[in-house]
């Protein structure tokens, strides 16, 4: 329900009606609305995260491993309504939960990134630089900057990123 029609608008005795248990059951999971708000975005992008991890696993090729991650962000975000998006970033208790996924995000794919000039399958580059510039850019679509500017979805943006890091980093003949 979260990710169809956000969360701003809701009190929990609407909650209570549409998932058809009491207030005191939504109390148990937390002790007001706002965290309750908070525990469903931060299960979210746990989620996320978790998923990715075993997507990941076992793949020893860079470039497959940045690949398969940032789609998996594109289809796990595509997930969310725009209105799920907009009360995160309207609400700074989730925001922050959005911002620590996105910081784990940009370390994983400095990681990738190190790992495929490691191993040879990316051209020589600066990887820390090149990966802190692709964590500025996860910043800007986590912040919105990027959707407001260009229009576009955060899952349409990371699949750009996706595209951008892969064809900037491939070896060239």
């Amino acid at each position: 329900m979260f990710l169809v029609e956000g969360f701003v608008h809701f009190t929990l005795d609407d909650l209570a009606a549409k998932t058809h248990c009491s207030k005191s059951t939504l109390y148990a999971l937390a002790p007001s609305k706002e965290q309750l708000a908070v525990r469903v975005v931060a299960h979210y992008f746990k989620g996320a995260a978790d998923l990715l991890d075993e997507r990941t696993a076992g793949i020893e090729d860079a470039r497959e491993i940045i690949g398969v991650y940032l789609s998996g962000i594109a289809e796990y975000l595509n997930r969310a309504s725009p209105a799920f998006m907009r009360d995160i970033n309207d609400f700074a208790p989730a925001r922050a939960a959005y911002e620590l996924n996105s910081r784990a995000a940009a370390a994983k794919i400095r990681s990738f990134i190190a790992k495929g000039v490691a191993d040879g399958v990316f051209r020589d580059v600066h990887a820390t630089l090149i990966a802190e510039m692709a964590a500025v850019l996860v910043e800007a679509i986590q912040t919105g900057v990027v959707g407001s500017r260009t229009g576009v979805s955060d899952a349409e943006a990371f699949t750009a990123l996706s595209e951008l890091l892969l064809g900037g980093l491939a070896s060239r003949p």
